[in-house]
């Protein structure tokens, strides 16, 4: 359905049936609950907080083995930009990201090449927001403590980040 329909729709609705919907809305869907959680809280820092343990479980869970789903990781920022979080929220999770991954390669020594490309590629998406965003001057020292942390990884993953790193600072 387009925006327009949608639009002429709800225009056909009393106030009654239009919270009657939201209410709805809000029960069945939990990206709805989150949205208005915010919305109404203003509380980004608890989102923040809670984006990153999902991409921090990923890789170092409070018990078991690393699951390493970079599709729950990475659906955790698509789901926090979908929030309409502020840019530097979102820089500061997506760069969380890395920085987690970075960790975890350091902890358990190379991976594998989905890996770091996944790695690579939430880096350079990050640089490119950043730079959009005029942010690269805030994230700069964490921006190059990622690329310095990955001096002993293979796979040439220092190199890339460093010629990504290079190409904005």
């Amino acid at each position: 359905m387009s925006t327009a329909n949608l639009k002429k729709f709800l225009n056909t609705l009393s106030k009654e049936e239009l919270i009657k919907h939201i209410i709805e809305l809000d029960k069945k869907f939990k990206p709805v609950q989150e949205y208005y959680q915010l919305f109404l809280t203003n509380d980004i820092e608890a989102v923040v907080r809670k984006y990153k343990l999902v991409i921090e479980n990923e890789f170092f869970p409070q018990r078991g083995e690393p699951k390493m789903r970079f599709s729950v990781a990475r659906n955790a920022i698509l789901e926090a930009k979908k929030l309409g979080l502020p840019p530097e929220d979102m820089a500061d999770l997506m760069l969380f990201y890395v920085e987690t991954g970075v960790a975890f390669t350091i902890a358990y020594g190379d991976i594998d090449e989905p890996f770091y490309n996944s790695m690579e590629s939430m880096y350079i998406q990050v640089l490119k927001f950043m730079s959009i965003e005029g942010l690269l001057g805030h994230f700069q020292i964490r921006a190059e403590a990622i690329v310095d942390r990955t001096a002993d990884t293979g796979w040439g993953f220092h190199d890339t980040l460093g010629d990504f790193y290079g190409s904005y600072y």
